[in-house]
């Protein structure tokens, strides 16, 4: 295929472009590239996937004041305009310091905002029997804290059902 700016040289420099849901392309030479400043991108051969998180990012956006991004890290000084520009987050407290604007983010390439990560098939139904007491326990606490004495009854023998169980297979006992 020839470059379709000078129709001399073959193209080998190929952009693929959608905007409004239009696909368009752009074969050209590598001197056309150049002169029309496309080659720069064009010698970035490698996948960043700090760049990838940083357009998702600007994709995602709605309001002017997300678009600025004025949230600052608290502990790091990162600004979230700095996040955007780059993809990484300076430190752990980033974490929390950008949640709103993460979360929709994590959402879209997780599926969900919380890390579930892998059980053993060896112990997953242990291991998972575990984490649900443990997750009734401190929804126990809670309905306590607001004075739901009903619902904590159903919770505390929730509980005691999964215990009785977890104590029947002695290998899911909790480590």
């Amino acid at each position: 295929m020839l470059c379709q700016i000078c129709g001399k040289n073959p193209s080998t420099v190929h952009f693929t472009e959608i905007h409004d849901n239009k696909m368009s392309e752009i074969h050209v030479c590598e001197r056309c590239a150049e002169e029309k400043g496309l080659h720069q991108s064009a010698k970035k051969h490698k996948f960043d996937i700090a760049d990838l998180l940083a357009g998702m990012v600007d994709g995602m956006t709605t309001t002017e004041e997300e678009r600025v991004g004025h949230v600052q890290c608290p502990r790091c000084g990162l600004l979230y305009s700095g996040f955007k520009e780059t993809g990484r987050l300076g430190c752990a407290e980033c974490y929390a310091a950008f949640q709103f604007q993460l979360r929709p983010l994590l959402r879209r390439i997780h599926g969900d905002t919380r890390h579930r990560g892998k059980v053993p098939t060896r112990d997953g139904e242990g291991a998972t029997r575990s984490r649900q007491i443990q997750r009734l326990h401190d929804e126990l606490q809670r309905a306590v804290e607001r004075e739901e004495f009903e619902r904590a009854a159903g919770i505390r023998d929730e509980i005691q059902r999964l215990e009785k169980e977890q104590a029947s297979h002695p290998a899911e006992k909790k480590r």
